[in-house]
């Protein structure tokens, strides 16, 4: 999924708030909804012209709703300009909506034509606008509905889909049934979560928002979820005072890499120095010593003992635990040790794993879990957890405390009292072993830096993330290593010295 980066903006309204805020606001303003329809169906339009100059032969899939009614208004447009527009749309028993009758009359009334869903399509197609569903979805397409999605999918042709692809929740992002694969999405007045996270990615495309001119009073409100990328880091990683010394940066600590498993410790002391840290100790086994120490002598490594860990706990200003734990006793006695400590904390990995067998809650821990551990920990499925990533985020939260990473496409960030975060960074490439403990060293070496906890989750996140697009960009994201990251995470944690379009 790309973005048009002029039209995105960074707050993300819940999809049953923003209907509800849509009429609120266009009363404020002076406007009817059937102004804003006409608006979503101009700005549809201006996104198909520009992303598609070239296209002559239009195909539009009305549904039997306001999403269908701007697809109606987006088709006069088009017609009115030349193009070759063959309108399909539902029908229903039901009448439709105030707005959407509206702009099928003018439709109508401008020469157009309506052809049920079910006629043959035309032997050359340029665009397809899907103006089915929109955001309303609460279960999956009905059978006549998916046909039509399947046809779309299966066409040569581009699709623009209007507001969200039909068949993608806009809460969550899950998709419970058949949905559009988009090309382009122009989605109307303000992001919804459903189109960040869960399955969005792969459908979306590249993704445009408009506001219909509703920005003043967006501007006026505080929605409670907000989009981060990579544009954001120089808020968080300011320029260093010439004079600062290591000990400014934070002592780390990080305890695992049980026997077969020293490179998880190894990636996680690395991107802690990466980022930034000033001193990183590293307790394993005696066996990594030797190892790790030659890979990176700028580590502190020694081994695992009960002796060497509480000297470690009093020595470090930040605790990381997980990456390479295991579950047997060797990993248990150095987590219970680690609970008692009171300095920030991230736990992963195995850690996430034993605490799902003794559950605690604390406020100075940030739990970075995948969707399998986050189902371990919440004692429910993986597709639980997927069907809704921003309330199975919030329920980690009460019940463990402190700050939660739900990492995956589109991770959230949830803590009490403080706006969910969906990282808008990130790719495929990702999806190899070891990112996940790069990633605890990044927020750990930011916990050091006298970050909060929150804050620390979210600007690692997206550092995380930031890292792997722009060796994307470079290489492509199959074959990308979790180590490949160093080379351009050392650059993204420096936003003031980087030139963006180069490495």
């Amino acid at each position: 999924m790309t973005r048009n980066p002029i039209s995105i903006p960074h707050t993300i309204w819940p999809a049953d708030d923003l209907r509800r805020a849509e009429k609120e606001a266009a009363d404020a303003l002076g406007l009817t909804l059937y102004e804003l329809m006409l608006r979503a169906g101009e700005a549809a339009f201006g996104v198909a012209r520009a992303a598609w100059p070239d296209a002559t032969r239009w195909l539009i899939l009305c549904g039997h709703g306001n999403n269908g009614g701007d697809g109606y208004v987006a088709a006069r447009l088009a017609q009115a300009a030349g193009v070759d527009v063959t309108l399909l749309a539902l029908e229903s028993d039901k009448p439709l909506p105030e707005e959407a009758a509206h702009a099928r009359e003018a439709w109508l009334n401008a020469g157009g034509v309506i052809h049920s869903d079910d006629i043959e399509w035309p032997d050359a197609v340029d665009l397809i606008i899907d103006a089915l569903l929109g955001t309303g979805l609460q279960s999956a397409p009905r059978p006549q509905v998916a046909a039509l999605i399947a046809r779309a999918n299966a066409h040569p042709a581009p699709v623009l889909a209007l507001d969200i692809p039909s068949g993608l929740m806009a809460q969550t992002g899950a998709t419970p049934g058949a949905v559009i694969e988009a090309t382009h999405t122009v989605t109307f007045i303000a992001l919804k979560p459903g189109l960040l996270t869960g399955k969005a990615r792969d459908v979306t495309g590249t993704l445009h928002c408009h506001a219909l001119g509703l920005e003043r009073w967006l501007d006026a409100q505080s929605p409670d979820i907000i989009r981060l990328d990579a544009s954001q880091l120089g808020r968080w990683l300011t320029p260093r005072r010439p004079t600062s010394h290591k000990g400014d940066h934070g002592r780390l600590v990080i305890i695992g890499g049980d026997s077969g498993t020293a490179g998880a410790i190894r990636m996680a002391g690395e991107a802690a120095l990466r980022t930034g840290a000033g001193l990183v100790r590293v307790l394993t086994r005696l066996e990594n010593v030797g190892p790790l120490v030659t890979a990176r002598p700028e580590l502190m490594v020694d081994e695992l003992t009960p002796q060497s860990l509480d000297a470690a706990l009093a020595w470090a200003d930040v605790v990381v635990i997980g990456p390479g734990l295991g579950q047997q006793a060797w990993g248990k006695q150095a987590l219970r040790k680690v609970e008692s400590c009171r300095k920030p904390m991230l736990w992963d990995a195995d850690a996430l794993n034993l605490l799902a067998f003794n559950p605690d809650k604390r406020h100075n821990r940030v739990l970075t879990p995948h969707p399998g551990e986050a189902a371990r920990l919440l004692n429910c499925s993986v597709a639980e957890i997927e069907s809704d990533r921003l309330l199975s985020a919030h329920r980690l939260v009460k019940r463990y405390g402190g700050v939660v990473v739900l990492k995956g496409a589109g991770t959230v960030v949830a803590a009490k009292a403080q706006p969910t975060a969906i990282i808008d960074a990130g790719n495929a490439g990702m999806a190899s072993g070891g990112m996940g403990d790069v990633l605890s060293g990044i927020i750990g070496a930011l916990l050091g830096q006298k970050f909060s906890p929150y804050d620390a989750a979210c600007a690692g996140c997206v550092a995380h993330g930031a890292a792997a697009d722009r060796l994307a960009a470079r290489f492509g994201t199959r074959g990308m290593l979790a180590t490949d990251l160093f080379s351009t995470l050392r650059r993204v944690v420096n936003p003031d010295v980087i030139d963006v379009n180069h490495d």
